[in-house]
């Protein structure tokens, strides 16, 4: 069997793994808009809540995979974390 795992984040630490809670890990693709990513944030948090379900919020500032290069990559360094801080609020 593996062991559980310790996950840090700067709200607080989460043990994954085997016999622990289930923890999901979530959100949009890619960050879009601060509304949208919020509103997201918000509702799957009363959810899991709800649910009796650990969540962390996971989005992506900057997304680099794309299949074309003309497409949205997302809002950036500098505005994505400042859209991720406000999520985390």
């Amino acid at each position: 069997m593996i062991p559980p795992v310790t996950i840090n984040t700067p709200d607080r630490p989460y043990l994954v793994g085997p016999g622990q809670p289930l923890l999901l890990l979530a959100g949009p693709c890619v960050l879009e808009s601060g509304e949208l990513a919020l509103d997201i944030a918000r509702e799957m948090k009363a959810i899991c809540s709800r649910l009796g379900i650990s969540y962390v919020f996971k989005a992506s500032f900057d997304k680099a995979n794309r299949t074309s290069l003309s497409s949205f990559r997302g809002p950036g360094l500098e505005n994505g974390l400042r859209q991720l801080g406000r999520i985390r609020e």
